[in-house]
C-alpha cells in the first residue's frame, strides 16, 4: 500500500464491479442489547461519521444485538439507502427451540432473508453471506437458494464468512458450471494475531474471485493494548453478551502469543506517532488479497481514530518486526513446496516469472 487511503478511494469486490470503501462499518456494536454495545445515539454518530468521510459498506448480521443492529440501520438508512452497499448474514438461530430457524438450509435462509429485509426496511440487500459454516446442508441446496434469492431481485451479490477453504472453491467452481450467483465475498477472522488464513483461505480467495473482508482486525481489541497479562485468566463467556473482554476471551484472541504481539504493535506505533489500533488496521490493509477490514469501534471516538489507519506508513524495518512477531507456519505442503530442493526438482535452473 503506497499513499493514504481515504474511505471513497473505492475498491473492486472480488470479481464484481460492485465499489466498495476500503474499510467497512462494522454494526455488531450498534445495540446495548448485549451489555457492551452503543445505543442508539452513539450509534447514529458513529453512522454518519462513517459516511461523512465518504464510506459506503455497511456490514450487519441477522442476530447482531439480538435484530437491533438491523432496526437501526433500518432507521439510520432511511434517506440515503440507494448509495450505500449494505451486507447481511443468515445462519444464526433466530429462535431457541426451533431448529429450522437457524442452519444453512434453504428454509432458513429465505425465512432469514425476509426478516432481515424487514427489519432493514429495504426491499433489497446489496451482498448477503452465509455466516458459519453449519457441517451439515448440501453446498447445491445453498448455492440454488442463493440463486434463486439473487435472480428474485431480494439480494444482488453474495458471499461466505468461516467456512472450510475446500468448501468455499468447490462452491465457487459448482456455481461457475451451473451458470448460478457466484460468490463474490469472503468473511474471515484475519489479524496479526491470526495469520492462519494466509495458507489457504486468502490465496484460494484471490486464485477464485472473493473479495477479502477481515472481521476483528484488532483481535477482539487485543491489539490495540487494552489488556495485559493479567487479563488472562479471564473465563471466557458461552455467548457475546457482558463484555468486550468476554468476546475477546471467547474467541480465542486473549493470548499470551496475542499480548506479545500487541507489544511489538504498540512500539511501532509510537515510532509512526500512531496509536496501535490504527497499526494493526494498516498492517491489515497492506495485504493485497484484503479488500476492506471491518471496524468494529464502539464509540464515534473509536471509530475516527480506527480511520486514522488509512494515513499509516511503515519502514521495511518496521513490517519486519511486525512479520517476525506474528510469522507463523504455513505447514504441508506450502513449507515442502516452497523448499529448494523441492523447486529444483519441478523447475530445474529455468527461470520463470510468476504473475497473478
Amino acid at each position: 500500500m503506497s499513499g493514504a487511503l481515504t474511505l471513497d478511494t473505492y475498491r473492486l469486490l472480488g470479481r464484481s464491479g460492485l465499489r466498495v470503501s476500503p474499510l467497512s462499518l462494522g454494526t455488531m456494536t450498534f445495540g446495548a442489547d448485549w451489555g457492551w454495545g452503543a445505543d442508539r445515539d452513539e450509534s447514529r454518530k458513529m453512522f454518519d461519521t462513517y459516511l461523512d468521510r465518504g464510506g459506503n459498506f455497511i456490514d450487519t448480521a441477522s442476530q447482531y444485538t439480538n435484530g437491533t443492529s438491523e432496526q437501526l440501520l433500518g432507521e439510520f438508512t432511511v434517506n440515503n439507502r440507494e448509495s450505500l452497499v449494505l451486507a447481511t448474514k443468515y445462519t444464526m438461530l433466530r429462535r431457541p427451540g426451533d431448529p429450522n430457524s437457524g442452519g444453512n438450509h434453504r428454509k432458513s435462509m429465505f425465512a432469514s432473508v425476509e426478516a432481515s429485509l424487514r427489519k432493514l426496511n429495504t426491499d433489497y440487500l446489496d451482498l448477503l453471506y452465509l455466516h458459519a459454516w453449519d457441517f451439515l446442508t448440501p453446498v447445491d441446496e445453498i448455492l440454488r437458494g442463493m440463486d434463486d434469492l439473487v435472480r428474485s431481485g431480494k439480494v444482488l451479490y453474495v458471499g461466505i464468512s468461516d467456512a472450510p477453504a475446500w468448501q468455499v472453491s468447490r462452491m465457487q467452481a459448482i456455481a461457475d458450471l451451473r451458470g448460478w450467483a457466484p460468490l463474490v465475498a469472503l468473511q474471515i477472522e484475519y489479524n496479526l494475531a491470526e495469520r492462519t488464513v494466509e495458507r489457504d483461505l486468502i490465496p484460494m480467495a484471490r486464485e477464485m474471485g472473493l473479495g477479502v473482508i477481515p472481521w476483528s482486525p484488532l483481535a477482539s481489541g487485543v491489539l490495540t493494548g487494552k489488556y495485559s497479562r493479567a487479563d488472562l485468566d479471564h473465563e471466557a463467556a458461552g455467548s457475546p453478551e457482558g463484555t468486550r473482554k468476554n468476546v475477546a476471551a471467547a474467541n480465542g484472541a486473549l493470548t499470551e502469543r496475542a499480548l506479545t504481539i500487541a507489544d511489538v504493535v504498540k512500539e511501532v506505533a509510537g515510532e509512526l506517532g500512531k496509536t496501535p489500533a490504527q497499526v494493526a488496521l494498516a498492517w491489515t490493509l497492506r495485504n493485497p488479497g484484503v479488500t476492506a477490514p471491518i471496524i468494529g469501534a464502539r464509540t464515534a471516538t473509536q471509530l475516527t481514530d480506527n480511520l486514522g489507519a488509512l494515513d499509516v506508513e511503515f519502514d521495511a524495518a518496521q513490517l519486519a518486526r511486525l512479520a517476525q512477531v506474528s510469522a507463523i507456519e504455513l505447514g504441508f505442503p506450502h513449507d515442502m513446496l516452497a523448499r529448494p530442493m523441492t523447486r529444483g526438482v519441478v523447475s530445474g535452473d529455468l527461470k520463470i516469472e510468476a504473475r497473478s
